[in-house]
């Protein structure tokens, strides 16, 4: 017998269901659907209440029969790491979704633990028809698989590299916090015409190894250290009785509260400083860290890894300080660090390296002859070395007299070869290519180079550039930055109105494929020592090359990756989205490469390398890594189209 429906019963329904509907067209995936699929859609919601306080569901065990959507209420979904602890979270709340990764990518079961945080009601959606969805709508589909790869990245930026890792690898943890929770609120200051005697008495007795400078006005102009103190007026034999402002540093260099001590680590390494006042958002100081508040008391420090090699007196000195770098960069990996940290920080070792060695060849060789501008290229000129990396450098000179051309050249060749095989020595292997500044090509003046790049700019087939393509990303390593800026200038001049260049460039970076065939299965080396694996840095190179040529196209000096996307993103190249998107590929395959490096250092006592065996991952990673790919193969498609018309 069919059970009577009034019509009061009738019109409730009726307007539960455009209820339901008008909810759902406003959540995230749901609303890009057509119309009539969320009405569909919205008729097959069940509801579920839950009380506060109660854990739903916990990673690695259940199993998801649906996709939760909620309706009213908070949540908040987690990531436990090996021991118990809390690694990574977030709070959802109305319209917030849970579960459409772990059904999409880990075959049902939860990547990632919910507990509601107050009393809470969710609209269920069947696992099946939820998959039915990600299989009919790809802007459904790429929402979901984009979510699931930014919460890897987040939670990877915390607890990747714990496997096996033990307390003592936790010793950097504290960096992934806000300054503001460790630095000393208890500054100390003084007026600019206090005289330098006085600011010393003023340290000693408030025990403190800095003091802020005033000015009349009473805004803070300067610092000045108990490292003042020694260098500037001990060591000089300078009056105590002078105004302390004409020994403190100025202008002042400070950090937000609410920034990462990581991020005061990278700063105060990279400028040579040991203390950064702290400011809030209205750039109030209201605070003071110090390098050993980071890492002064510990026994694998970057900080000690940088005066050692300072202190280096020959190449062989630094080459044992270098490989400390090793266990530092895998603890901070342990830790948590974000790739561009870790990069930053090879970057200053290495530059400090560079710079010292420099200078024993000029002790060796004497004085240079005119001016000069080591330039690195490459990974090094991008500022993204990783552990495994070799040499790409140049010397750039500049132009003399034809007579003293010959002497002049014999004279930073000489430099180059010693530089070089130094650096050989102490771990950066040579160049197979031979783009090194001990080879006569490569060491040449200003003239010659400008020469070179409008060679290659200039070049009618594509394949003339296939070895210039590190030229495009180069920094100055020691020297005259002048020649730098003069050589990117005509660079850049050479470019303007030469499309030929940037489809030339493109062409060339299309043969960089990421490893992903027709099948969706993973491009593999069928022979030798990585035979089964793929090369991790080789699946970077299109992001890399990308950035490269739209920055060339928009005239964007900066050769770091990350940096070069944040300036098209702020010259509206790239929308919001676009430039989110392509930072969170770049981040977590820069990641994967770090651990795969440092895993081969530490636990397979190897050589640090790039090849990654896909069956040494797990579904979940294996499942990110192909959408990955894909989503770099649709990139590439885009830049195609955009400098050869081709798709």
């Amino acid at each position: 017998m069919i059970p009577f429906i009034s019509q009061m019963q009738k019109g409730e329904i009726l307007d539960m269901s455009g209820q339901i509907f008008k909810f759902l067209s406003n959540v995230i995936p749901f609303n890009t659907l057509p119309e009539d699929k969320i009405r569909s859609v919205a008729s097959k919601l069940k509801t579920k209440d839950c009380p506060a306080d109660k854990l739903l569901f916990v990673q690695g065990e259940t199993v998801l029969e649906d996709l939760y959507i909620i309706k009213k209420g908070k949540a908040e979904r987690f990531f436990t790491a090996t021991g118990g602890q809390e690694a990574f979270s977030e709070f959802l709340g109305e319209k917030d979704i849970y579960g459409g990764g772990s059904i999409l990518f880990n075959e049902t079961v939860s990547l990632l633990s919910l507990r509601t945080i107050e009393s809470a009601q969710f609209y269920t959606l069947h696992k099946d028809v939820f998959l039915e969805l990600c299989e009919e709508y790809a802007e459904f589909n790429q929402y979901i698989v984009d979510s699931c790869i930014q919460r890897r990245i987040n939670k990877n930026s915390i607890t990747h590299g714990e496997e096996g890792s033990s307390s003592e690898n936790h010793e950097f943890q504290y960096l992934n916090q806000p300054i503001e929770n460790f630095c000393s609120k208890n500054t100390v200051s003084c007026d600019a015409d206090m005289s330098i005697q006085k600011s010393a008495v003023l340290m000693t007795q408030k025990k403190c190894g800095s003091v802020l400078v005033k000015n009349s006005k009473g805004d803070f102009v300067g610092i000045v250290t108990d490292f003042d103190l020694r260098k500037k007026v001990i060591a000089q034999g300078y009056s105590i009785d002078r105004p302390v402002s004409e020994i403190m540093s100025s202008p002042l260099i400070s950090i937000n509260a609410k920034a990462f001590m990581f991020e005061s680590l990278v700063m105060m390494m990279e400028k040579n400083i040991k203390h950064l006042p702290v400011v809030d958002d209205n750039d109030n100081i209201i605070g003071l860290i110090s390098n050993r508040d980071l890492l002064g008391s510990r026994g694998s420090s970057p900080f000690l890894l940088i005066r050692e090699i300072n202190q280096a007196k020959t190449a062989e000195e630094i080459a044992i300080s270098r490989k400390q770098i090793y266990p530092i960069i895998q603890n901070l990996v342990n830790n948590g660090a974000k790739p561009e940290h870790l990069t930053r920080i090879i970057t200053i070792v290495s530059d400090t390296i560079l710079y010292k060695l420099i200078q024993f060849a000029i002790d060796k060789i004497g004085p240079a002859p005119c001016k000069f501008v080591f330039m690195i290229l490459g990974s090094e000129g991008r500022q993204e070395q990783t552990l495994k990396t070799d040499q790409d450098n140049a010397i750039v000179f500049e132009d003399v007299p034809p007579e003293q051309r010959d002497k002049t050249q014999k004279y930073f060749l000489d430099m180059g070869e010693l530089v070089c095989t130094w650096l050989d020595q102490i771990g950066y292997d040579f160049c197979k290519g031979d783009t090194m500044a001990k080879n006569p090509k490569l060491c040449q003046p200003l003239a010659k180079w400008k020469k070179y790049f409008s060679e290659w700019i200039h070049a009618p087939e594509p394949e003339d550039l296939l070895q210039a393509g590190i030229f495009f990303d180069l920094r100055r390593g020691y020297g005259d930055i002048n020649l730098i800026e003069d050589l990117q200038e005509h660079l850049f001049a050479s470019i303007r109105g030469w499309a030929g260049f940037l489809r030339n460039i493109t062409e060339n970076t299309l043969y960089f494929k990421p490893p992903l065939g027709v099948f969706k299965n993973f491009v593999v080396e069928s022979k030798g020592k990585y035979k089964n694996s793929f090369d991790i840095k080789a699946a970077m190179t299109p992001i890399v090359n990308l950035a490269r040529i739209y920055s060339l196209d928009n005239g964007i000096e900066q050769t770091n990756t990350l940096e070069r996307l944040h300036q098209l993103f702020l010259k509206q190249v790239f929308t919001a989205q676009e430039y989110e998107e392509i930072y969170y590929i770049y981040s977590y395959l820069m990641r994967v490469r770090f651990a795969r490096q440092v895993s081969a250092i530490m636990k397979e006592n190897a050589l640090p390398h790039n090849y990654i065996n896909p069956k040494t991952l797990s579904s979940v990673e294996q499942k990110t890594l192909k959408e990955i790919f894909k989503k770099i193969g649709q990139l590439q498609t885009k830049l195609s189209f955009q400098f050869t018309g081709v798709i």
